[in-house]
């Protein structure tokens, strides 16, 4: 169970209906808003750090304005750190040139770059989970159908996360039912492994079939509907222009470091 807790993302969707200043603006200027974070942040250089750190802005204060609690998303971002340590993890061994010192310590390109990767992995996926525990899915797909993304992308999108976790518990309990009848006190072998994911392909495409009859006996046409659709107000604009505005600035100008020279009294 409590290894499902941590994959467990339907709890952000049940955060996603908070009333909050961050809940109520509209879907689509906090989806543009994000996008352009990512598309930004990701542009930097690869041994760029100490530019990256005002970014971290956005996403804490969307997520302090929003009350979502940060430990929340901090392990969702843990679940999600090997696939980002996997891209980074040889940079290290791979670039080996000098950069700079930290003491007696020589410092590597390949640790900044290192460094660099996971800063921004921090940054992206914490925006992008910010965005949903402060939208909700529903909210966030219809956002984005408004702003012109493909409807089948956008039902895809939603049924891939509203049952994801459901898979995801239903093969931890594949994988608890063999340790019970093992007891535990030895490895599987790999076809074993492969077995099980076949049974869980099989039960997942079963369980489709069943939420899909069940959609379409409702009267499911492929459409979006929300209870309280939100529309677009002059402070949505407000958002957008201030959030870019700071986001290009941080972009053009080290920031961090210029307030470190201003706060140590140092001309540059």
């Amino acid at each position: 169970m409590g290894a499902a807790n941590w994959i467990d993302i339907g709890r952000l969707d049940e955060l996603g209906r908070l009333d909050t200043p961050a809940h109520r603006l509209d879907a689509r200027a906090k989806a543009v808003v994000t996008l352009a974070f990512i598309i930004i942040v990701m542009s930097f250089p690869r041994y760029e750090l100490s530019a990256l750190t005002p970014f971290l802005l956005y996403p804490v204060i969307l997520l302090t304005v929003g009350r979502i609690p940060l430990r929340l998303i901090l392990k969702k971002i843990l679940v999600a750190a090997p696939f980002a340590l996997i891209i980074g993890v040889f940079n290290p061994f791979l670039d080996r040139e000098p950069v700079g010192a930290l003491g007696p310590f020589m410092i590597s390109g390949g640790w900044v770059s290192f460094g660099s990767i996971m800063f921004r992995f921090v940054l992206t996926v914490g925006a992008a989970l910010s965005l949903v525990a402060c939208t909700g899915m529903h909210r966030l797909g219809a956002g984005l159908e408004q702003l012109g993304v493909p409807r089948v992308f956008v039902m895809q999108l939603l049924f891939l996360y509203r049952y994801l976790f459901v898979m995801a518990d239903e093969g931890f309990r594949m994988i608890r039912g063999v340790e019970l009848r093992t007891g535990g006190s030895r490895s599987l072998r790999l076809r074993v492994y492969g077995s099980l994911v076949g049974h869980l392909l099989l039960r997942s495409m079963d369980r489709a079939e069943r939420i899909h009859r069940a959609m379409v006996a409702r009267g499911f046409e492929g459409e979006i509907r929300l209870m309280h659709p939100s529309s677009f107000r002059p402070s949505d604009g407000l958002f957008i222009a201030g959030c870019l505005a700071f986001f290009l600035a941080a972009r053009t100008w080290n920031l961090a470091n210029g307030l470190g020279l201003l706060l140590t009294g140092i001309t540059p």
